[in-house]
């Protein structure tokens, strides 16, 4: 018999958790829930989950504490974030503190459900490590999540390290509609905000170049999109 997949939601609308909950049992998970900040946070260090979903506003502490001290403890559990609608620095806060994707509240449950299948999925790094290397001062270990960078020992999300792995297999420029489907898993881009793109890409610039502003490694083609180079 198969085991169900885990999740933990941390969610303090009852409503919301209720529905959450039920759609998540639905679908074949294993869910356990909490609507407090730090006892969402003892339970997330306490146990194993397939992924965690984090409201951003709870009470003790905030899901941005929260997913802070998540990726203190684990560079690959994944984190999922809802935040509030168009909310620009709720998605540059959880991002760069480590989660892996977000969704913006109203949302979609079936849109939900595809977001975190998808995560769970992408996750499930086995086997032996994979080395993606782009130059003699630069490479990333793909299950692990770290690198070395000039020497300098780096840390990074999945997200990047999906990214990167993407951009190194397509030898081409790639649009941010390409990445927001391939990567992101967005069926449609029409109405989705790209700007989540940069954020990412401006992160990985940061630790892979020597000089972000005119990068030797991952470099825009205007027009055309991003491009990867070994060098």
């Amino acid at each position: 018999m198969s085991i169900k997949p885990k999740l933990l939601i941390v969610e303090d609308e009852p409503h919301i958790l209720r529905g959450l909950t039920d759609l998540f049992v639905f679908h074949g998970y294993q869910v356990e829930s909490e609507s407090d900040g730090q006892k969402g946070l003892t339970r997330a260090l306490a146990s194993q989950y397939a992924c965690i979903i984090l409201d951003v506003m709870l009470p003790s502490i905030n899901g941005f504490e929260i997913c802070n001290k998540l990726r203190q403890h684990s560079r690959t559990q994944p984190i999922m974030m809802l935040t509030a609608k168009n909310s620009e620095e709720d998605i540059i806060n959880g991002l760069t503190l480590g989660a892996d994707d977000y969704v913006a509240k109203p949302f979609s449950t079936s849109e939900l459900v595809l977001r975190v299948n998808a995560l769970i999925r992408r996750s499930g790094w086995t086997g032996t490590d994979n080395k993606l290397v782009l130059s003699d001062g630069v490479f990333i270990c793909t299950q692990t999540l770290t690198g070395s960078s000039y020497q300098q020992e780096i840390k990074y999300t999945r997200r990047e390290v999906e990214i990167l792995d993407y951009l190194q297999r397509q030898h081409k420029p790639v649009s941010r509609d390409e990445l927001l489907r391939q990567v992101w898993g967005y069926k449609t881009t029409c109405d989705i905000d790209t700007r989540t793109v940069d954020i990412h890409i401006a992160k990985i610039r940061k630790k892979i170049e020597t000089d972000p502003k005119s990068p030797r490694h991952l470099v825009t083609h205007r027009g055309e999109g991003y491009q990867l180079h070994v060098v």
